[in-house]
């Protein structure tokens, strides 16, 4: 009974893939769950869902955007990073770009040669009403 709920259960963020020292994508990464890198990336590195966690380990190299819900850097990045949920840079986080987060910790070591910007939570969306200006500028 135990074994039958485990195979009916649908994937969760749980689910962990690993790109190892020494590999080399040339290419966009797409991935759910959680991806951990020791290699190298060339290309974006994008999350397929909410709750998916990037880690990019001392060893690993990202040259291309990131844009995740949640990463956790101690490796080298050339390129943006959009941390969507929380964004956590390590001693050895080299990044070159610009950062954009909501939660954001960053450990002594850690090095961003960017803009760091915080993101508020999403805004909705709205028709902006129309200015005394736009009225003016109607013909009637």
């Amino acid at each position: 009974m135990l074994n039958r709920k485990r195979s009916e259960r649908a994937p969760t963020s749980h689910d962990t893939s690993l790109i190892a020292r020494g590999t080399l994508i040339e290419g966009d990464v797409r991935f759910s769950g959680a991806l951990h890198l020791d290699g190298q990336i060339v290309g974006k590195v994008l999350a397929e869902e909410a709750g998916a966690v990037f880690t990019l380990s001392e060893n690993g190299h990202v040259q291309g955007e990131i844009r995740v819900p949640h990463a956790i850097i101690n490796g080298h990045v050339r390129g943006d990073i959009h941390a969507t949920e929380r964004l956590e840079l390590a001693p050895e986080a080299r990044v070159v770009g610009d950062v954009h987060y909501h939660t954001l910790e960053m450990a002594a070591g850690a090095q961003v040669n960017g803009r760091i910007s915080h993101q508020a939570g999403e805004l909705p969306r709205e028709l902006p009403s129309p200015s005394l200006r736009d009225a003016e500028a109607v013909p009637a």
